[in-house]
């Protein structure tokens, strides 16, 4: 099938959704008054104009005549922005484009850098280096470009009317239109998709749609929201809902929840909170948006070694292996490792069977386990049961393998490797202990026995 007219299908599905769900909501959560959404725009654009963040990629865009770098320029930005906070983002945006995969070790989440590099490069390949111009035609053939990702580029790049979706964006719209159900339900998401496209400006979708995210990030933030500093304040929903409490409490009536200005006489919204979620005095405007349920991290434990040589030329040398290009971490490098039950029954002869799978015949006597380091990803928490082995022959041990490299400390330091194995090699050096004439590791010290009565 033609991509334009996949696209085309795409986006008329997409309204026809739209259209079903607005019929199906009350007014309470839409913004009907095409008055309202006019200043709506006017108050947010004018804030955002005297507060807005001085950010790099920000100054990148503004400034960039090109259409395609401009548009690449918001493209890395917002992929580093997915789920990293500004203030990490800043500094890894600067350095960009020295080795996507050494300079996003430590941003987490690394399969991002490496859709971003894939994507690039079928824009150079594929495309004669041109960046798609519109939402749809980013997401349909960009790898890794989703609806948020899309809708940001095509209205700041390139000035489509787009609206955007990001964690700031929900909290916002939640707030605004009093919607309390949860926003990661199939309903609720399509409804705050449609209130972000009605609501940004056409005359500045970039501006707009960045300034909304601003807000959510500076003003409506999660805890302790700065209410009287907002400028979508008189149309807040939310607001509105804390001063009528207030007024109830202060004349001792109850509270009246959403369900008499949303739907008196159809019952239960799919909008506003359910019964059994009760307004919280206490939280005031942070009433909303629920917080969804999070599952708890499945834990997973990793037996890892930090295999050395220290009498190699040049300087003591660490192994470090690639995972694969799919899953955790994937195309990174690690110590070598396996996946362990908790119990360190088995761990060394399996890991010792991983070394071996490596660089050969090693002594198993020498390997030594010396801690434990805990990481937690975004779904995983991870403990790695960390193991030390010291090769102390003249002649060093060499590989042919591929995805096998013997680096210096100070290579490994620059090398695209994870946190969680700098946190292991960190914890591995509290530990070793000087021996003469070999980088050292320490052998773990028999406690000794306590002293016999009498």
């Amino acid at each position: 099938m033609i991509p334009e007219f996949t696209v085309a299908l795409a986006g008329l599905a997409r309204r026809q959704e739209e259209v079903v769900l607005q019929a199906s909501v009350s007014p309470y959560h839409l913004f009907r008054d095409t008055a309202e959404v006019t200043v709506l725009r006017k108050n947010l654009l004018s804030w955002y104009d005297l507060e807005k963040r001085d950010l790099p990629w920000r100054r990148q865009a503004e400034g960039e005549m090109d259409l395609d770098r401009r548009a690449y320029a918001v493209w890395v930005s917002e992929v580093m922005l997915q789920q990293t906070q500004v203030a990490t983002v800043i500094n890894y945006y600067t350095r960009w484009m020295q080795e996507v995969n050494q300079l996003w070790a430590g941003l987490g989440y690394y399969s991002r850098g490496r859709r971003l590099q894939e994507g690039a490069r079928k824009v150079i390949e594929e495309l004669g280096g041109h960046m798609p111009r519109t939402a749809e035609t980013l997401q349909q053939l960009l790898p890794g470009v989703g609806r948020y990702t899309a809708g940001a580029i095509a209205s700041i790049a390139f000035g489509q009317a787009a609206g955007v979706v990001d964690g700031n964006v929900v909290r916002v719209l939640c707030r605004v239109r009093a919607i309390g159900a949860d926003p990661s339900s199939t309903l609720v998401s399509q409804h705050l998709w449609t209130l972000a496209q009605q609501l940004v400006d056409p005359a500045r979708p970039g501006d707009f749609n960045q300034a909304a995210m601003e807000l959510g990030a500076t003003v409506c933030t999660p805890q302790r929201p700065r209410c009287s500093q907002c400028p979508m304040q008189s149309l807040c929903r939310a607001h509105q809902r804390v001063e009528r409490e207030q007024l109830l409490a202060s004349q001792s009536l109850p509270s009246s929840g959403d369900v008499e200005e949303c739907a008196p006489n159809t019952g239960q919204c799919q909008l506003c909170a359910p019964p059994t979620e009760p307004w919280d005095q206490t939280l005031g405007v942070a009433n909303f948006p629920r917080k969804a349920s999070r599952r708890p991290p499945r834990e997973e434990c990793s037996a890892t070694c930090v295999l050395e040589q220290p009498r190699a030329v040049g300087g003591a040398r660490i192994l470090l292996v690639q995972r694969p290009n799919s899953g955790l971490l994937a195309g990174l490098w690690e110590f070598p490792s396996v996946t362990v039950e908790p119990s360190r029954q088995h761990q060394p002869k399996a890991l010792l069977q991983e070394l071996q799978s490596w660089v050969g015949p090693l002594p198993a006597t020498r390997l030594q386990h010396l801690g434990q380091v805990v990481h937690t990803f975004s779904h995983i928490k991870l403990t790695y049961q960390v193991y030390g082995l010291t090769l102390e022959e003249q002649t060093p041990v060499t590989t042919s393998l591929p995805g096998v490299r013997w680096l210096t400390r100070e290579e490994f330091h620059t090398a695209a490797v994870s946190t969680a194995m700098k946190k292991a090699l960190t914890f591995c050096l509290r530990w070793f202990q000087k021996i003469p004439g070999v980088y050292p590791v320490q052998t773990e010290k028999a406690q000794p026995r306590p002293e016999s009565p009498g």
